[in-house]
């Protein structure tokens, strides 16, 4: 866990796998999946108050981009918010914020030239049976 959410930035460079996405698309879960598996991960937040770290530049190859459909994510973020015993109309689980976050994410994908998996309805070991393909 020491390299959830980009905790530990020089990581990076020695990871074998790093995932980027937006919050609560479940790059934790499936880190903690793919390390079980013997990979050592890196998962790095993707929001646009927060520049990417240059050492992705040095890893290609390495890099998987995960998005999903925003409703879903919409509705993910509102269920969180409310076991948190926040309310769900926080901007953090409005549509606006998310496609917002969606769209600069993919924008970070496209000028690293990473492969996209789309997590929308699908589990985490076939989420990481597409990463293995890639890597």
């Amino acid at each position: 866990m020491n390299n959830d959410d980009g905790k530990d930035v020089g990581a990076i460079l020695k990871a074998d796998i790093i995932i980027l996405g937006v919050s609560r698309i479940s790059k934790t879960p499936l880190s903690i999946f793919l390390a079980h598996k013997g990979k050592k991960v890196v998962n790095y937040p993707v929001i646009p108050e927060l520049t990417p770290p240059v050492q992705l530049r040095e890893v290609r190859g390495k890099i998987i981009g995960l998005t999903i459909n925003a409703e879903h994510l919409v509705k993910i973020r509102s269920e969180r918010l409310k076991a948190m015993g926040l309310p769900d109309d926080a901007k953090y689980a409005s549509l606006e914020r998310v496609e917002e976050e969606l769209n600069y994410a993919q924008s970070v994908f496209q000028s690293l030239g990473c492969p996209v998996i789309d997590v929308t309805d699908k589990a985490i070991e076939e989420i990481a049976a597409l990463i293995m393909k890639y890597i």
